[in-house]
């Protein structure tokens, strides 16, 4: 038998080897990335409505895993583009559960997600795609898929870094409600909910205090109570009594103040009442019809005396309740 020979290799040969060694396993090798979606203060007031970060940069063929890291759910949401956003709705397959690939070609949508869930998207196609909620108005985030072969700017620690800042700033924004959950109003009014859109060069997020302000009170017979909704995107309800399955629309018993404003009368403390959505008009868009005016403002005139618990069936979990006690 022959002894075995080694085959010379010309030095050409050897360096395309060696490349091939060193540099194909890494443009193969696709890189999962972590991101959070919302946070919130510990008494859960507070909340930031935003995904932290908003904008990623990342290979085609990579993978974002999304953790809800608050009590308010979320979506992860990538719609086509010029597609009809509609909340809890998004109108194509439907929801996905877990994970989902996205190529701009049909929308992918989470599930609403409490906290402690994750959604992982891969992206298989190079692209720029806005990342969405669909529970949230102003909820919004772009993530950039590039060819295998591109540098990207940054890495999983610089998006943790951004993360945490973010949410830091979020939280701490004394601009929502002037550091207090107790503001000062008219006699017989209550602020129901304070916010504000904060943006980044990914889109936009809000901060929101999920609270009754000034919500503990007595009044008399034959008062009205104002409930004013301050916050710019999130909407709120003003329920008493048993709790409706579809929150969205007032109760029968609710009409319409001439000024706009909606309006009941409770004459027992076992009367349910729900505003239905008390939210502000979407922001206006050049170019594109006018959105009716919002419903912001629901009263209440009470007729008999009695302890009045409501809450915001929204958001009652993270508790926004309060109580009106109507003296004689």
């Amino acid at each position: 038998m022959q002894p075995y020979q080694s085959i010379p290799l010309s030095p050409k040969f050897r360096r395309f080897l060696l490349l091939s060694v060193l540099v194909v396993p890494t443009l193969l090798q696709a890189q999962t990335w972590q991101a959070t979606v919302g946070a919130q203060s510990s008494d859960k007031a507070r909340q930031a409505v935003a995904f932290l970060p908003n904008e990623l940069w990342i290979h085609a063929g990579d993978t974002i895993a999304w953790s809800v890291d608050s009590d308010e759910i979320h979506t992860i949401t990538f719609l086509q583009a010029g597609q009809i956003r509609l909340p809890f709705n998004v109108g194509c397959p439907g929801f996905s559960f877990g994970g989902a690939s996205f190529d701009g070609s049909t929308c992918v949508s989470a599930t609403p997600l409490p906290e402690g869930e994750t959604f992982s998207v891969t992206f298989s196609t190079p692209g720029n795609y806005k990342l969405v909620c669909l529970v949230h108005a102003d909820m919004t985030g772009v993530v950039h898929a590039l060819d295998p072969s591109a540098t990207l700017p940054h890495d999983q620690d610089f998006y943790d870094k951004q993360a945490n800042d973010e949410r830091e700033e979020l939280l701490s924004h004394r601009q929502a409600d002037g550091g207090r959950h107790d503001h000062d109003g008219p006699r017989n009014s209550v602020t129901t909910g304070v916010g504000e859109i904060v943006a980044t060069g990914g889109g936009h997020g809000t901060v929101s205090v999920m609270r009754f302000m000034h919500n503990q009170t007595a009044i008399h017979v034959g008062d009205t109570v104002e409930w004013t909704n301050d916050d710019p995107t999130t909407p709120h309800t003003i329920t008493f009594g048993t709790e409706p399955s579809n929150p969205i629309p007032p109760s029968a018993n609710v009409g319409v103040d001439e000024d706009g404003a909606l309006h009941a009368t409770i004459s027992s403390p076992d009367d349910s009442v729900n505003s239905g959505f008390i939210v502000s008009a979407p922001q206006e868009r050049i170019g594109f019809p006018q959105a009716p005016v919002g419903f912001t403002r629901f009263r209440i005139t009470f007729t008999s005396p009695g302890s009045y618990p409501y809450i915001c069936a929204l958001h009652d979990g993270l508790g926004m309740k309060g109580t009106f006690t109507v003296l004689p």
